[in-house]
């Protein structure tokens, strides 16, 4: 009886041991395969900008001041500035119209109006031909009071 019994653990064992190979090996096929690429790359731009960010320092309050991003059309087509949107009301925006050839300069202008007194920091977003990633551009810098500017 003793025999018969480790008898039939070894055979329920064995089972379930072959089902769960079974089972995975099926899983395997049909799971597809993982590849493993380079890490994703950083989106191409058609244009190279000087800077952008721009840090205004400290502005008197009431003083409109302005920044000129440039960039160089760094491709071999045209480029073209289809969308430049400022992210709130302070900050006004101008930008080259024209189309940009291989090899020329184009510009977007953004003035704050430093009608605030306090620290800032505000964004531009430029859109440039169809389908290209936006660019956003950093305006900043604190403007001051009456009384501190006077000291």
């Amino acid at each position: 009886m003793k025999s018969l019994k480790v008898t039939l653990f070894v055979f329920a064992a064995t089972a379930l041991f072959s089902v769960t190979t079974n089972a995975q090996e099926k899983k395997a096929e049909l799971t597809p395969a993982i590849t493993t690429t380079p890490a994703a790359q950083k989106p191409t731009t058609p244009v190279k900008w000087k800077e952008e960010v721009h840090d205004f320092g400290d502005l008197e309050k009431g003083k409109p001041v302005s920044h000129d991003f440039s960039f160089v059309n760094t491709t071999k087509q045209t480029v073209l500035v289809t969308n430049v949107k400022a992210s709130c009301g302070c900050t006004a925006t101008n930008y080259t119209k024209t189309p940009i050839k291989p090899g020329e300069k184009g510009t977007i202008t953004a003035t704050y109006n430093a009608a605030s007194p306090g620290a800032f920091s505000k964004t531009v977003t430029v859109s440039l031909n169809e389908n290209e990633v936006p660019k956003v551009l950093t305006i900043k810098g604190k403007v001051l009071t009456e009384e501190t500017v006077k000291q």
